[in-house]
């Protein structure tokens, strides 16, 4: 079976989607290959009785110690930098993105876990009070230590990703290979932030997409279906893409779903994961219908003359 470019994120997982559904979704997303579960130390701070994260990580370490050998099938990533250091004081208070941070964040990532290694570590978000190189050589230190497979940075800018790069690179040491941003087929208007998503640096802009193409890093994107809107009635198309691009790109969607049979959605994800550069979208969804068509949708290949349509249209 070919494993499916899915990534299941598992935000929620703990908190607002109980163990019983968790435990049901991460099996059938490895039954039907899939292979990458996301989560971070942080998840879900704003929705646990503590106000601090580690629920995520915690539901997914008792599911794999109640499935024997699964730990051999699935690729974990997980993040660190944006934990509470104070309940409800984030963002001003957080645990950021130092060396002893870090090294601190991810033994408890690992204890939670109930493994001695991820396959993938992030940056969650940007720390301007630490140097960037002092980030990259921590987190590279994980690679080097055979706890960590890779590295990579969520909702940091461009020239700070490169910056982190060249510094690696120099030293001879693990780079970043990978970015996650929020990426979906709709743009939002200049300097507009969707609802819910306070990162600054969070939406993938063209100066991270011309970065990871010609470097070969991949992307992995969250919230590509902008939470249900794209094919559910009842949830509009949030206010930050209310502009007149957005009815071209909605338009040309409609019609490849025609011609496909595939809904909206399920047309953004393979869009997305049958693009350049190579990109994993995240499904964050609670139910398994979503899930299968999920599935169904990255395991379908565009015909290239309907991506092109799809391709020419987000460009203007």
């Amino acid at each position: 079976m070919t494993a499916s470019r899915l990534v299941l994120g598992a935000m929620m997982f703990g908190t607002t989607i109980d163990e019983t559904t968790s435990f049901a979704l991460l099996d059938r997303f490895v039954d039907a290959g899939g292979e990458w579960i996301d989560t971070a130390d942080c998840y879900s701070f704003w929705a646990s009785e503590s106000g601090y994260g580690g629920d995520s990580e915690e539901l997914i370490g008792r599911w794999l110690a109640a499935r024997p050998g699964m730990r051999d099938r699935v690729k974990i990533s997980t993040k660190f930098g944006a934990e509470p250091r104070v309940a409800g004081e984030w963002p001003a208070s957080r645990t950021g993105l130092s060396r002893p941070a870090i090294r601190s964040q991810f033994e408890g990532s690992l204890r939670r876990l109930g493994t001695d290694h991820v396959e993938l570590v992030w940056a969650h978000m940007e720390d301007r009070a630490t140097p960037i190189e002092e980030t990259a050589d921590a987190m590279a230190e994980l690679v080097a230590d055979g706890r960590a497979g890779r590295i990579g940075t969520s909702n940091h800018p461009a020239w700070l990703v490169e910056r982190a790069r060249t510094h690696a690179r120099s030293r001879g040491v693990e780079p970043i290979t990978a970015l996650q941003h929020s990426r979906t087929f709709l743009q939002t208007r200049p300097g507009i932030r969707p609802d819910g998503q306070n990162h600054r640096f969070g939406v993938v802009d063209d100066e991270l997409l011309d970065l990871a193409t010609p470097e070969g890093l991949e992307l992995w994107a969250y919230t590509p279906l902008l939470s249900g809107a794209y094919d559910n009635p009842a949830k509009p198309i949030p206010e930050p893409y209310d502009h007149p691009g957005t009815t071209r790109r909605l338009a040309v969607l409609d019609e490849v779903a025609a011609e496909t049979g595939l809904t909206r959605g399920q047309v953004v994800l393979s869009w997305l994961a049958g693009g350049t550069p190579a990109t994993r979208p995240i499904l964050g969804g609670s139910k398994l219908a979503q899930l299968d068509a999920a599935l169904e949708a990255t395991a379908f290949e565009l015909p290239a003359q309907l991506r092109e349509r799809l391709d020419a249209v987000e460009r203007q």
